[in-house]
């Protein structure tokens, strides 16, 4: 007749593997606890869309050589509107391209800054092209539109934000601005400038 042999337990290993258990279910109901009440707090306040616009422009210095080398300043007057009651913005990084027929043309940056509740700032956008090369279409459309007086260009920005309700922050996003088309006019030009209101995408 065969002996039986007996079972062992082992309680350590049980307790640790109990433990380990609790331990993601509280860093779980946590993660989705935090998850509700970000987004509770996010549906309460219904945060309204940035505005922006481009509220003035203009050409200045503008050198087009015959090897389509183009130097020229740009003068933008750039005001960017939080409509929020509740809401604060932070801009962390603002870049700025400008463009024409699709081309870069110039580029240049807006320094850090936090936009109060209801805020509307205006900035002064000085930005330059310097030896810049332009394909041979590109510099013979520019040639043409020289010629009456105004430009068509595009003003773009990536900005990388963050709101702040209260004492929450929430975390980065990441913030397109398309201002297009803009009719810029060169400093020698009698016209008045279109106000024209910008696109806004996260």
């Amino acid at each position: 007749m065969a002996n039986a042999k007996p079972t062992t337990q082992n309680p350590v290993g049980q307790t640790h593997s109990n433990l380990i258990r609790i331990i993601a279910i509280v860093l779980l109901a946590l993660i989705v606890l935090v998850g509700l009440t970000i987004l509770i707090i996010w549906l309460t306040i219904k945060p309204k869309k940035l505005v922006y616009s481009i509220d003035d422009g203009s050409i200045h210095n503008y050198n087009l050589s015959n090897a389509n080398h183009l130097n020229a300043t740009y003068n933008f007057i750039l005001r960017a509107y939080n409509p929020n009651k509740k809401v604060s913005v932070y801009y962390d990084k603002v870049d700025i391209v400008v463009l024409y027929d699709d081309d870069t043309i110039s580029r240049g940056t807006i320094d850090p800054f936090h936009q109060p509740k209801r805020n509307a700032t205006r900035f002064k956008l000085n930005l330059a092209s310097h030896d810049v090369s332009l394909r041979e279409e590109v510099a013979r459309d520019l040639k043409v539109e020289r010629s009456s007086g105004r430009v068509e260009m595009v003003v773009n920005l990536r900005a990388r934000i963050r709101f702040k309700v209260g004492a929450w922050k929430s975390r980065h996003y990441h913030m397109k601005v398309s201002c297009a088309p803009i009719m810029v006019h060169f400093s020698t030009s009698s016209k008045g400038f279109q106000r024209i209101i910008c696109d806004v995408d996260f």
